[in-house]
């Protein structure tokens, strides 16, 4: 069985009939045709959408991960990127770690309040000044 359709591809993958439908508008993955209503895909399309979950997993915009792919739909993927994603990444654990370890201290902290604790005293600097950002929401399901 080379052909899939929508359902099935959904099913297969974890990824919402309606994302697909949002992807292939998008550009990033294309059907073959219809059988009945239903869109049909190559098998292929499995591949692409693990490739396009890893991407996303690793915080790239769908405009990215599109880029990600040659006209042809072979990955083309630009290594400069992936090491930039990398140090980013880098950076979000190194703050993420920091609040962490300053949170873990002061929910531990024997000074009478927080506001005479050190560490705490530190995290608030941190965060009048900008240094610690708060969190993105990140919207889990496109449209």
């Amino acid at each position: 069985m080379h052909e899939l359709d929508i359902a099935e591809v959904s099913r297969r993958s974890g990824v919402p009939a309606s994302a697909l439908r949002y992807y292939e508008e998008k550009g990033l993955i294309a059907s073959i045709g219809r059988s009945g209503l239903r869109r049909m895909f190559n098998i292929s399309v499995l591949e692409r959408l693990a490739l396009i979950a890893l991407g996303r997993a690793a915080g790239f915009s769908l405009e990215e991960i599109a880029e990600m792919f040659a006209p042809d739909g072979r990955p083309r993927i630009n290594r400069q990127k992936l090491s930039e994603k990398a140090d980013a990444l880098d950076r979000t654990i190194r703050e993420l770690s920091a609040m962490r370890d300053g949170l873990r201290h002061a929910a531990a902290c024997r000074a009478p309040s927080h506001m005479e604790c050190p560490t705490f005293q530190r995290l608030i600097r941190a965060a009048s000044s900008g240094a610690v950002k708060p969190k993105k929401k990140v919207v889990s399901r496109p449209r």
